[in-house]
Protein backbone atom coordinates (compact mmCIF):
# COMPACT_ATOMS: atom_id res chain seq x y z
CA UNK A 1 0.00 0.00 0.00
CA UNK A 2 1.84 3.43 -1.29
CA UNK A 3 0.24 5.94 1.16
CA UNK A 4 2.36 8.36 -0.25
CA UNK A 5 2.00 7.99 -3.80
CA UNK A 6 3.15 10.84 -5.65
CA UNK A 7 4.28 13.24 -2.40
CA UNK A 8 7.51 15.44 -2.72
CA UNK A 9 9.19 14.53 0.50
CA UNK A 10 12.81 16.30 1.72
CA UNK A 11 14.28 14.24 4.59
CA UNK A 12 18.06 15.92 5.94
CA UNK A 13 20.14 13.78 7.89
CA UNK A 14 18.94 11.43 5.53
CA UNK A 15 22.53 9.26 4.60
CA UNK A 16 22.57 7.52 7.93
CA UNK A 17 20.21 6.40 11.38
CA UNK A 18 16.64 7.83 11.61
CA UNK A 19 17.05 10.13 8.98
CA UNK A 20 17.97 7.27 6.29
CA UNK A 21 15.40 5.25 7.57
CA UNK A 22 12.59 7.72 7.33
CA UNK A 23 14.07 8.30 3.60
CA UNK A 24 13.20 4.38 3.38
CA UNK A 25 10.18 3.89 4.47
CA UNK A 26 8.85 7.02 2.64
CA UNK A 27 10.44 5.58 -0.36
CA UNK A 28 8.28 1.92 0.30
CA UNK A 29 5.31 4.33 0.66
CA UNK A 30 5.87 5.56 -2.81
CA UNK A 31 7.11 9.05 -2.50
CA UNK A 32 9.80 10.84 -4.24
CA UNK A 33 12.15 11.53 -1.98
CA UNK A 34 15.15 14.04 -1.82
CA UNK A 35 17.67 12.46 -0.06
CA UNK A 36 20.24 15.03 1.79
CA UNK A 37 22.92 15.59 4.04
CA UNK A 38 26.69 16.72 4.36
CA UNK A 39 27.96 13.61 3.31
CA UNK A 40 27.17 13.09 -0.77
CA UNK A 41 28.38 9.25 -0.96
CA UNK A 42 26.15 8.08 1.98
CA UNK A 43 23.23 10.39 0.54
CA UNK A 44 24.02 8.09 -2.98
CA UNK A 45 23.35 5.07 -0.97
CA UNK A 46 20.29 5.81 0.49
CA UNK A 47 19.07 6.84 -3.18
CA UNK A 48 20.46 3.55 -4.75
CA UNK A 49 18.36 1.64 -2.15
CA UNK A 50 15.32 3.55 -2.58
CA UNK A 51 15.31 2.90 -6.34
CA UNK A 52 16.44 -0.79 -6.11
CA UNK A 53 13.14 -1.02 -4.28
CA UNK A 54 11.37 0.61 -7.16
CA UNK A 55 10.99 3.89 -5.61
CA UNK A 56 12.42 6.99 -6.66
CA UNK A 57 14.70 9.37 -5.46
CA UNK A 58 17.40 11.86 -5.69
CA UNK A 59 20.06 13.15 -3.86
CA UNK A 60 21.20 17.22 -3.14
CA UNK A 61 24.45 17.64 -0.64
CA UNK A 62 23.27 20.13 1.54
CA UNK A 63 24.49 21.60 4.77
CA UNK A 64 21.59 22.84 7.04
CA UNK A 65 23.83 25.23 9.22
CA UNK A 66 24.07 27.25 5.55
CA UNK A 67 21.21 29.31 4.65
CA UNK A 68 21.80 29.94 1.00
CA UNK A 69 22.42 25.80 0.69
CA UNK A 70 18.69 25.08 2.23
CA UNK A 71 17.46 27.75 0.02
CA UNK A 72 18.64 26.02 -3.52
CA UNK A 73 17.53 22.70 -1.88
CA UNK A 74 13.88 23.90 -1.81
CA UNK A 75 14.05 25.48 -5.30
CA UNK A 76 15.82 22.44 -6.75
CA UNK A 77 13.08 20.84 -5.49
CA UNK A 78 10.37 21.86 -6.51
CA UNK A 79 12.66 22.98 -9.86
CA UNK A 80 12.40 19.16 -10.72
CA UNK A 81 9.16 18.31 -9.40
CA UNK A 82 6.75 21.25 -9.23
CA UNK A 83 5.79 21.07 -5.30
CA UNK A 84 6.84 19.78 -1.87
CA UNK A 85 4.73 18.02 0.53
CA UNK A 86 6.39 16.74 3.42
CA UNK A 87 9.86 18.31 5.32
CA UNK A 88 11.60 16.27 7.65
CA UNK A 89 13.98 18.16 9.47
CA UNK A 90 16.25 15.57 11.01
CA UNK A 91 19.42 16.64 10.84
CA UNK A 92 21.17 16.94 13.64
CA UNK A 93 24.65 15.93 15.94
CA UNK A 94 24.68 15.79 20.12
CA UNK A 95 27.67 17.39 21.17
CA UNK A 96 26.82 16.35 24.70
CA UNK A 97 29.34 17.38 26.88
CA UNK A 98 28.82 19.16 30.63
CA UNK A 99 28.20 23.13 30.12
CA UNK A 100 31.37 23.62 32.03
CA UNK A 101 33.53 21.87 29.77
CA UNK A 102 31.73 23.02 26.51
CA UNK A 103 33.21 25.17 24.63
CA UNK A 104 31.95 28.12 22.29
CA UNK A 105 32.55 26.47 19.38
CA UNK A 106 30.58 23.15 20.27
CA UNK A 107 27.96 25.40 21.52
CA UNK A 108 27.79 27.43 18.53
CA UNK A 109 28.19 24.11 16.12
CA UNK A 110 25.41 22.27 17.70
CA UNK A 111 23.01 25.12 17.65
CA UNK A 112 23.50 26.32 14.01
CA UNK A 113 22.91 22.65 13.07
CA UNK A 114 20.19 21.44 15.39
CA UNK A 115 18.24 24.85 15.66
CA UNK A 116 19.70 27.05 13.19
CA UNK A 117 19.46 24.36 10.49
CA UNK A 118 15.93 23.33 11.06
CA UNK A 119 15.23 27.57 11.06
CA UNK A 120 16.44 27.68 8.02
CA UNK A 121 14.67 24.40 6.84
CA UNK A 122 11.22 25.82 7.86
CA UNK A 123 11.51 29.43 6.52
CA UNK A 124 12.26 28.16 3.25
CA UNK A 125 9.61 25.72 2.77
CA UNK A 126 6.93 27.94 4.54
CA UNK A 127 6.13 30.00 1.41
CA UNK A 128 6.01 27.06 -1.32
CA UNK A 129 3.84 24.83 1.09
CA UNK A 130 1.41 27.89 1.68
CA UNK A 131 1.55 28.42 -2.57
CA UNK A 132 0.59 25.13 -3.08
CA UNK A 133 -2.19 25.07 -0.22
CA UNK A 134 -0.50 22.81 2.54
CA UNK A 135 2.20 20.63 3.44
CA UNK A 136 3.48 18.56 6.29
CA UNK A 137 6.68 20.01 8.51
CA UNK A 138 8.30 16.78 10.85
CA UNK A 139 10.47 18.36 13.33
CA UNK A 140 13.00 15.90 14.82
CA UNK A 141 13.48 16.92 18.84
CA UNK A 142 13.99 14.75 21.62
CA UNK A 143 12.88 13.22 24.81
CA UNK A 144 15.63 16.13 25.40
CA UNK A 145 13.34 18.71 23.94
CA UNK A 146 11.31 18.20 27.07
CA UNK A 147 13.83 17.24 29.90
CA UNK A 148 17.35 18.19 30.44
CA UNK A 149 20.10 16.31 31.98
CA UNK A 150 23.87 16.10 32.67
CA UNK A 151 26.02 16.28 30.18
CA UNK A 152 23.30 17.42 27.63
CA UNK A 153 23.01 20.90 28.06
CA UNK A 154 24.16 22.10 24.67
CA UNK A 155 22.03 19.47 23.17
CA UNK A 156 18.67 19.68 25.24
CA UNK A 157 19.01 24.06 24.52
CA UNK A 158 18.98 23.03 20.97
CA UNK A 159 15.91 20.38 21.09
CA UNK A 160 13.61 22.94 23.82
CA UNK A 161 14.34 25.24 20.76
CA UNK A 162 13.36 22.98 18.10
CA UNK A 163 10.06 22.68 20.05
CA UNK A 164 9.40 25.99 20.80
CA UNK A 165 9.71 26.59 16.61
CA UNK A 166 7.42 24.12 16.29
CA UNK A 167 4.45 25.17 18.40
CA UNK A 168 5.03 28.70 16.48
CA UNK A 169 5.01 27.46 13.33
CA UNK A 170 2.10 24.85 13.31
CA UNK A 171 0.53 28.41 14.68
CA UNK A 172 1.51 30.11 11.72
CA UNK A 173 0.65 27.30 9.67
CA UNK A 174 -2.86 26.67 10.62
CA UNK A 175 -4.59 29.24 8.28
CA UNK A 176 -2.93 27.58 4.83
CA UNK A 177 -3.22 23.75 5.82
CA UNK A 178 0.89 23.50 6.46
CA UNK A 179 0.77 21.06 9.58
CA UNK A 180 3.65 21.32 11.93
CA UNK A 181 4.64 18.16 14.58
CA UNK A 182 7.65 16.64 16.70
CA UNK A 183 8.78 13.48 17.60
CA UNK A 184 10.55 13.48 20.57
CA UNK A 185 12.71 10.21 20.41
CA UNK A 186 14.65 8.68 23.28
CA UNK A 187 18.09 6.32 22.55
CA UNK A 188 17.58 5.13 18.97
CA UNK A 189 19.62 2.37 17.42
CA UNK A 190 21.33 4.91 14.51
CA UNK A 191 24.17 2.98 13.91
CA UNK A 192 22.02 -0.52 12.95
CA UNK A 193 19.36 1.42 10.40
CA UNK A 194 21.02 -0.99 7.81
CA UNK A 195 20.81 -4.28 10.31
CA UNK A 196 18.29 -7.41 10.76
CA UNK A 197 15.53 -6.34 12.54
CA UNK A 198 16.62 -9.36 15.44
CA UNK A 199 20.01 -7.52 15.81
CA UNK A 200 18.14 -4.04 15.86
CA UNK A 201 15.69 -5.80 18.77
CA UNK A 202 18.70 -6.99 20.52
CA UNK A 203 20.47 -3.53 20.59
CA UNK A 204 17.95 -2.61 23.53
CA UNK A 205 17.31 0.26 21.91
CA UNK A 206 14.73 2.17 19.91
CA UNK A 207 14.45 0.34 16.57
CA UNK A 208 15.06 3.51 13.95
CA UNK A 209 12.34 2.14 11.90
CA UNK A 210 9.81 2.75 14.39
CA UNK A 211 10.64 6.80 14.53
CA UNK A 212 10.58 6.57 10.88
CA UNK A 213 7.18 4.81 10.80
CA UNK A 214 5.64 7.52 13.05
CA UNK A 215 7.01 9.66 10.66
CA UNK A 216 4.74 7.66 7.80
CA UNK A 217 1.85 8.40 10.43
CA UNK A 218 2.12 12.09 10.47
CA UNK A 219 2.58 12.27 6.76
CA UNK A 220 -0.66 10.23 6.40
CA UNK A 221 -2.79 11.53 8.63
CA UNK A 222 -6.58 12.94 7.08
CA UNK A 223 -6.50 16.61 5.76
CA UNK A 224 -8.05 18.09 9.25
CA UNK A 225 -6.51 15.85 11.44
CA UNK A 226 -2.88 17.18 13.36
CA UNK A 227 -0.76 15.52 16.27
CA UNK A 228 1.45 18.23 17.56
CA UNK A 229 4.03 15.99 19.31
CA UNK A 230 5.03 12.33 19.12
CA UNK A 231 7.05 11.07 22.42
CA UNK A 232 8.98 7.46 21.61
CA UNK A 233 10.92 5.94 24.51
CA UNK A 234 12.56 2.95 25.46
CA UNK A 235 10.79 0.22 27.35
CA UNK A 236 11.19 0.84 30.86
CA UNK A 237 12.27 4.37 30.59
CA UNK A 238 11.59 6.55 33.73
CA UNK A 239 8.99 9.38 32.58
Amino acid sequence: MHRLKDKVAIVTGSSSGIGKAIALRFGAEGAKVVVTARRMALCEQTVAQIVKEGSEAWAIQTDVADERQVELLIEQTVKRYGRLDILVNNAGIFGGKRLADTTTKDFDAVMNINLRGTFFCCRAVFPQMKQQGGGTIINMSSVAGLQAWAGTGAYSASKHGVQALTKSLADEGRPYHIKVSAICPGGVADELVDASAEDRLRSEKIDPFDVAETAVYLATLGQYSVVHQIVIDRLGADW
